[in-house]
């Protein structure tokens, strides 16, 4: 009796493991479900690290908008910094862009942008109310944002240029690039 009882707990354990991993299988882990998709953004109204100036949601209403939240010490955010920072240059004519900085100090995230370089603005988040607000869970998170101040999207992670240039072109409404013809 009492080896029927392992049996059967192993065959109940390894369906649970199955059912979990086929459930897993097929979805994209930077695709994060949330509750804002879909729903207007958060407002904010925050000051420019580089020129002290207020920027807020309500004055970029018309234009899409890309949020990426970032910190000096995050190693991931260190590795995508050179892909926003050619999304900026390559579609900010399309889109604005914005970076918005995580729990850390403006000493520190000056020093890395002297280091890496900034083509767009870089926003303070003091006390992290922003960041509250858009419900960040973790460093780099970058949110797309329609021109009617709706989430379209929430990228978890580094961002590559590829998913960088989908995203914008789904925000602006243009047909993805036909993939090149293979000639012969």
């Amino acid at each position: 009796m009492g080896r029927w009882r392992y049996t059967l707990g192993f065959v109940a354990l390894s369906v649970a493991l199955l059912v979990v991993l086929y459930k897993g299988f097929g979805r994209d882990p930077h695709e994060v479900p949330f509750m804002l998709k879909g729903k207007p953004a958060p407002a904010f109204a925050l000051r420019a690290l580089d020129s002290g100036e207020r920027v807020s949601l309500a004055d970029l209403k018309g234009r899409p908008v890309v949020i990426n939240f970032w910190a000096s010490w995050c190693g991931p955010c260190q590795m995508e910094h050179p892909v926003l920072d050619w999304g900026a240059r390559e579609f900010g004519s399309k889109a604005v862009f914005l970076g918005v900085v995580f729990e850390d100090t403006e000493d520190n995230a000056r020093g890395f942008l002297q280091r890496h370089g900034a083509s767009f603005p870089q926003l303070m988040d003091p006390r992290s109310r922003m960041a509250v607000d858009y419900g960040v869970a973790g460093v780099p998170e970058t949110y797309f944002i329609d021109p009617s101040g709706i989430i379209r999207g929430k990228h978890v992670g580094p961002i590559d240029p590829q998913t960088l240039a989908l995203r914008i072109r789904e925000l602006t409404g243009e047909a993805p690039a036909a993939p090149a013809e293979a000639t012969r």
